[in-house]
């Protein structure tokens, strides 16, 4: 027999819990996301993390000319793992573009590819790699075997026939490849969470009726939300910087004003999207779980994990509207090749293109909200 106390203790939870379902019931975006967050998630994630790495693009710099060589290079576009996106004419050329992340893989035949051929005893290739990137190194060592340099008709099928070298990373340690690229997912990770509760915020505690009969504009209101919070991701990038130099000896370049103006074009953008985000939400609580909706695509799609040439059209496509997937870019290139940030215009302007689109977007909800 159950006491008369723990009955009506029963009792008094049935009634919280019947309440908290009729609430969740009533909360259309909380009830949604149970479901689709879940969902859209594991559709995601499950058909685009492929460590099967395909079609990486690669440079050529064939100086020998002869059937042998193309042939060879014909043998490596045969493998898929590699997509020949040019022809160039130097080997400083191919750098060059692996320098500007255009390129991840560079070939070097030289001029006297017949006869290294023949000999045996020196290098008569070239694979370049760009060290920076994850598992793109061993994937590229994996096709530069002993078998290809057979069918090459290389006097003794060996790796040294066929050398990989691989560039900003020769030592090929992790901490290399993941600290400087951890700035961009420890920025998106605190700044969109900083920012997703702003306006929620305000309206929770009364404030946004006093901005309303302020001059403030819609704009004017999301850029002001958005400085304070500038200073404190600057602050944030320069202990990373910090760390990653003392701690795990990560060589950033000596360039840390691009690096610098990168983040902050970085910082503002997620910025952008946690005020996007807070225009959304009703309450601080809606407004954290679609912060962390947008952290995970984020992460697992921006190449900072898994190899970007490794995943689907469609969800490279995903990956382009995400803001960590060209800060990821230009951190690579900035911090670990050397390259100055005017050489990498195309993740600059899709970053300042998400700036602007999300800051009219966040602004016109905002004015809609008002209204």
């Amino acid at each position: 027999m159950i006491s008369p106390a723990i009955a009506q203790s029963i009792g008094r939870i049935r009634a919280i819990a019947a309440k908290e379902f009729r609430q969740l019931a009533r909360d259309r975006l909380t009830f949604g996301m149970v479901v689709g967050i879940p969902l859209i998630q594991i559709l995601i994630f499950g058909y685009s993390i492929n460590f099967d790495v395909r079609n990486i693009d690669a440079g050529v710099v064939d100086l020998a000319n002869t059937s042998g060589s193309r042939a060879l290079i014909a043998d490596l576009q045969a493998t898929q793992v590699i997509r020949l996106k040019e022809h160039l004419q130097s080997p400083g050329q191919l750098e060059a573009r692996i320098a500007s992340g255009d390129l991840s893989v560079g070939i070097y035949v030289p001029p006297d590819y017949e006869r290294r051929k023949l000999d045996g005893d020196r290098t008569a290739v070239q694979i370049l790699v760009d060290g920076s990137e994850p598992t793109i190194e061993s994937v590229v060592r994996g096709i530069a075997s002993p078998r290809l340099s057979s069918r090459a008709g290389m006097a003794a099928p060996d790796n040294r026939l066929i050398e990989v070298r691989t560039l900003y990373n020769p030592e090929k340690r992790t901490a290399v490849q993941i600290v400087p690229t951890l700035i961009g997912v420890i920025l998106n990770m605190t700044m969109v969470l900083f920012t997703a509760i702003a306006i929620v915020r305000e309206r929770e505690r009364g404030n946004l009726e006093l901005l309303i009969t302020t001059p403030v504009k819609s704009a004017e209101l999301m850029a002001g939300k958005i400085v304070p919070y500038i200073l404190v991701g600057l602050i944030q990038t320069t202990l990373i910087i910090a760390v990653g130099r003392w701690l795990f000896d990560v060589p950033f370049s000596s360039n840390l004003l691009d690096l610098y103006l990168a983040a902050c074009l970085f910082i503002a953008a997620t910025l952008m999207l946690g005020l996007l985000i807070s225009t959304m939400a009703v309450t601080q609580f809606q407004a954290v779980q679609l912060g962390f909706f947008t952290m995970l695509p984020s992460i697992l799609l921006s190449g900072f994990m898994f190899p970007f040439d490794g995943m689907p059209v469609a969800a490279q496509a995903i990956a382009q509207v995400l803001p960590l997937t060209h800060f990821v870019e230009l951190v690579r290139g900035i911090a670990l090749r050397g390259a100055p940030i005017g050489s990498m215009p195309a993740p600059l302007l899709k970053l300042a293109a998400f700036l602007v689109i999300a800051l009219v977007l966040a602004a016109l909800r905002f004015r809609k909200r008002l209204d």
